[in-house]
C-alpha cells in the first residue's frame, strides 16, 4: 500500500499559519522577508520566522521556506544569507526556483534539504533524476501534469514528488510567464506578478469573436474528487495553494482535505460545495489532471463567489491541543522525576527529593492537579501515571517548577540540530564569451539567403526542422508520454545535419545528448546569474541564452559563454490550454498568428507550439539594433535573434538595421 502523502498548506501570515495547523496540515510553506514569489503576503522574517518554526514544530508540523525567485549576481550573497538565517531558525527545507541559487545554498549549507519549485518547470521523470544528482530531495511538478504523467514521474524520479491539489491556477506553465514583467514591469519570477491573465481580451481581426472575454482566466484547481487516485500514484506531498488567501480559506480547505486523505476517499457533493463556498472562480477544474482540457476550465471570480467566501466563520484562534502522556515518580530518598512523551519521543527532568510529611501528605489527586496544569499552552494530558510513596511532602511550588522545567525541556527537544555550514565562495563560469550571431526562426520559409549569410548558427523548432539547418529547438514541454516521439525526431534531425539542440528544460538534456546533439541552454531556463551558468556548464551545456528580464549591466556581470536576446518578440506565456480555440477557431491554428487584443488595444500574437500548446508573444519586438556601442561596452558579443511572425522581407530589414546600426520602428527598447 502507498504511504499517505503529506498535506502541505500555505501560511501567508501568522494567523494563516495557525489556521493551517488547526486544519490538520502536516507541513506548511511560507516566505521570508526577501526572495519569495509572494512578496505581498505577510511574510516571516527574523524573530517572526523563528517563532513560526517553533510553533509549527510544537505541533509536529514541518516548515518549508519559499526562496523561489530568480536571483541576480549582486543579490547572491544576500540570498545565501537568507538561507542561513532560515536554517538557523530550524526550517526543514527550502523551496528554490533559481538553479544557481540552489547550487550556492547547497555548497554553503550541505545538510539543508532543497525542494525544486514548480517555477523550475519540472514535468517529467528525467528532470527528477538530474535534480537529485545536484542536491535536491524533492521536486514540485508542473500543475499541468496529468494523472498518467504524474504516475510516470513518481516511478522514474529518485527524489520526492510534490503535486498541487487545490487552489489558483496560472494559465501559463510556471516559470514560463513573462507577461507581467514585459508588459507591466512587475516580474512574476521576482514575486511581483500583476496577474494580466485575469483581465479581459478579444480577438483582433475576428469579427465573429470580437467580444471581450476572459480566455486566460482559469478556474481554481480542486482534485478532491480524485483522492484515492492521487494516493495510489505514490506522490510524497499534496500542496494547497494560497499564501495570499485568508486564514478561513486555509483552515476550511485544510480541514476537508485532512479528512479525505485520512479516510482515503473522494469528497462528497456537500464537501465540494463547502470547498467552493470557501473560495472559487465559478467552481473548480480538474482538466489538466484528467486530460479534459477545454472551455470548461475558464472562470472568473463573481460577486456570488465573493459573498460565499465572506460567509465563512471567522478564524479566531488555534484551539487544537497536542495530547501528551505524563509519568511522575515521587519516591522516598529519590529526586522527583517527571517524564513527558508523545509516543515517539520523550524527555525527563528531575527535581527535589520529597520530605517526610509532618501533616497533609501528598495524594495522587493533589500531585496530578499540579503536574497536569497545562492551561494556556498547546498541550493536553491524554494519560497520567504516578508512582508515589506514602507519607511524603513536596511544596506545590516545587511541583509546578517540575512541570515548567519538563515542558521547557520538551520544547527544546523540538529544536533541530544546528545546520552544517560552510563559507560561501561564488562559483564563476569557466568558459568565456566569443563572438557569435545566432537566430531562431519559426519556419524554414523565413530563412532568407541574407539570414544564412548573417547568422553563424540557425535554429528551427524540432518538428519543423529542415535539412541544412544546424540547430533544433526542443519543445518546451516533453511529458514522459512524449519521450519516444521526441527521441525519434531528434535522431532524424541529427541525421539531417543538426548539430545543436536549444534546450529550455533540464528534463530534456538526456534526450538531446542521446541523439548526439550539443546542448545549448535556451532563455526558458531562466539563467540570471553566474552560478546558474556555471551549473549549466557542469551539466554539459555548451552555453546559455540569458533571461530576457535582465538589464545590460546584469548580463555583463554574468559572463561565461552566454548569449543575450538582442531582437525579437519575447514569448510571454506558454499555454497548455489553447487560447486560439477560445478567441478564434481551430482552423486558425496552422494559418499564422491569432491576435489577442487587450483593453488598451495592444495586440499580442499567439502561435501554435507542438502538441497544440500556444505561445503568446509580446505586442512589440525588443530591438537593440541602434545600440551597438552599448552592446560592446557591456561585452555582449554573442547575440541571439528571435523571429516569430516576421515575413522574409521583414527578416531582411531587421538584419540590415543591425548591420548599419539603425533603429527599427515600432520596437521595444531595454
Amino acid at each position: 500500500m502507498n504511504k499517505k502523502p503529506e498535506l502541505l498548506c500555505p501560511a501567508g501570515s501568522p494567523d494563516a499559519l495557525d489556521a493551517a495547523i488547526e486544519g490538520g496540515a502536516d507541513a506548511v510553506y511560507f516566505g521570508g522577508a526577501l526572495f519569495n514569489a509572494r512578496m505581498n503576503a505577510k511574510n516571516f522574517g527574523g524573530d517572526a520566522m523563528r517563532s513560526a518554526v517553533l510553533r509549527a514544530h510544537t505541533y509536529g508540523v514541518k516548515t518549508y521556506l519559499t526562496l523561489n525567485t530568480l536571483v541576480t549576481d549582486r543579490e547572491m550573497s544576500a540570498f545565501v544569507d537568507a538561507a542561513r538565517d532560515a536554517a538557523r531558525a530550524g526550517i526543514d527545507a527550502l523551496i528554490v526556483a533559481d538553479l544557481g541559487g540552489a547550487a550556492a545554498i547547497h555548497r554553503a549549507l550541505p545538510s539543508l534539504e532543497l525542494h525544486a519549485s514548480t517555477q523550475m518547470s519540472g514535468h517529467n521523470g528525467e528532470i527528477g533524476k538530474l535534480l537529485g544528482k545536484i542536491g535536491f530531495s524533492r521536486m514540485v511538478v508542473a500543475r499541468e501534469t496529468s494523472l498518467e504523467d504524474l504516475s510516470a514521474i513518481v516511478q522514474k524520479s529518485p527524489i520526492e514528488i510534490e503535486y498541487f491539489i487545490h487552489g489558483a491556477l496560472c494559465v501559463s506553465h510556471s516559470g514560463q510567464c513573462l507577461f507581467s514583467s514585459m508588459v507591466g514591469g512587475r516580474s512574476g519570477n521576482r514575486g511581483e506578478c500583476a496577474q494580466p491573465c485575469r483581465l479581459p481580451y478579444s480577438c483582433a481581426g475576428c469579427s465573429q469573436r470580437s467580444k471581450e472575454e476572459y480566455p486566460l482566466s482559469l478556474k481554481d484547481l480542486s482534485l478532491a474528487s480524485h483522492v484515492p487516485e492521487l494516493i495510489a500514484t505514490g506522490v510524497s506531498s499534496l500542496k494547497i495553494e494560497g499564501r495570499m488567501k485568508s486564514p478561513e480559506y486555509v483552515r476550511d480547505t485544510a480541514r476537508i482535505w485532512r479528512v479525505l486523505l485520512d479516510e482515503n476517499r473522494n469528497a462528497t457533493p456537500q464537501e465540494m460545495q463547502r470547498l467552493s463556498d470557501v473560495f472559487s472562480r465559478g467552481g473548480f477544474t480538474d482538466g489538466y489532471f484528467t486530460g479534459r482540457i477545454g472551455h470548461g476550465m475558464l472562470g472568473i471570480r463573481s460577486d456570488t463567489d465573493k459573498l460565499s467566501s465572506r460567509a465563512a466563520a471567522p478564524f479566531e484562534a488555534l484551539t487544537r491541543k497536542i495530547p501528551l502522556t505524563l509519568s511522575a515518580e515521587l519516591l522516598s530518598d529519590t529526586p522527583g522525576k517527571l517524564t513527558i512523551s508523545d509516543g515517539t519521543r520523550s524527555v525527563s527532568v528531575c527535581g527535589e527529593i520529597p520530605l517526610v510529611a509532618q501533616n497533609a501528605p501528598l495524594t495522587k489527586d493533589s500531585v496530578e492537579r499540579s503536574l497536569t496544569k497545562f492551561g494556556g499552552t498547546p498541550y493536553s494530558v491524554e494519560r497520567f501515571s504516578l508512582r508515589l510513596d506514602e507519607g511524603l511532602m513536596l511544596p506545590i511550588s516545587r511541583l509546578n517548577d517540575l512541570r515548567r522545567r519538563a515542558l521547557q525541556a520538551w520544547e527544546e527537544s523540538l529544536s533541530p540540530l544546528p545546520p552544517v555550514e560552510a563559507e560561501y565562495t561564488p562559483a564563476l563560469p569557466k568558459e568565456k564569451r566569443g563572438t557569435l550571431r545566432t537566430a531562431r526562426f519559426q519556419t524554414a520559409e523565413q530563412i532568407t539567403s541574407e539570414a544564412r549569410a548573417f547568422f553563424e548558427r540557425i535554429y528551427l523548432p524540432l518538428f519543423r526542422h529542415a535539412t541544412g539547418v544546424e540547430g533544433v529547438v526542443v519543445p518546451p514541454v516533453v511529458f514522459d508520454r512524449d519521450e519516444d516521439t521526441v527521441r525519434v525526431a531528434l535522431k532524424k534531425a541529427a541525421e539531417n545535419g543538426a548539430r545543436y539542440a536549444l534546450i529550455g528544460n533540464l528534463g530534456h538534456l538526456a534526450l538531446s545528448r542521446e541523439a548526439g546533439l550539443v546542448p545549448v541552454g535556451d532563455f526558458r531556463l531562466n539563467a540570471t546569474n553566474a552560478e546558474s551558468v556555471r551549473r549549466l556548464e557542469e551539466l554539459g551545456f555548451e552555453g546559455a541564452i540569458l533571461s530576457p528580464e535582465m538589464t545590460l549591466p546584469q548580463i555583463r556581470d554574468v559572463g561565461g559563454k552566454t548569449e543575450a536576446i538582442v531582437y525579437g518578440r519575447i514569448p510571454l506565456m506558454l499555454l497548455e490550454k489553447c487560447v486560439i480555440k477560445e478567441i478564434a477557431d481551430c482552423k486558425k491554428c496552422d494559418g499564422g498568428a491569432v491576435l489577442l487584443k487587450d483593453r488598451r488595444g495592444y495586440v499580442f500574437p499567439v502561435l501554435r507550439e507542438w502538441e497544440h500548446r500556444n505561445v503568446v508573444y509580446n505586442s512589440l519586438p525588443t530591438s537593440m539594433s541602434d545600440r551597438k556601442n552599448d552592446l560592446e561596452r557591456f561585452r555582449i558579443t554573442v547575440r541571439h535573434f528571435l523571429f516569430s511572425t516576421e515575413s522574409p522581407g521583414e527578416v531582411d530589414a531587421v538584419i540590415r538595421a543591425f548591420r548599419h546600426g539603425n533603429a527599427l520602428p515600432n520596437c521595444r527598447r531595454i
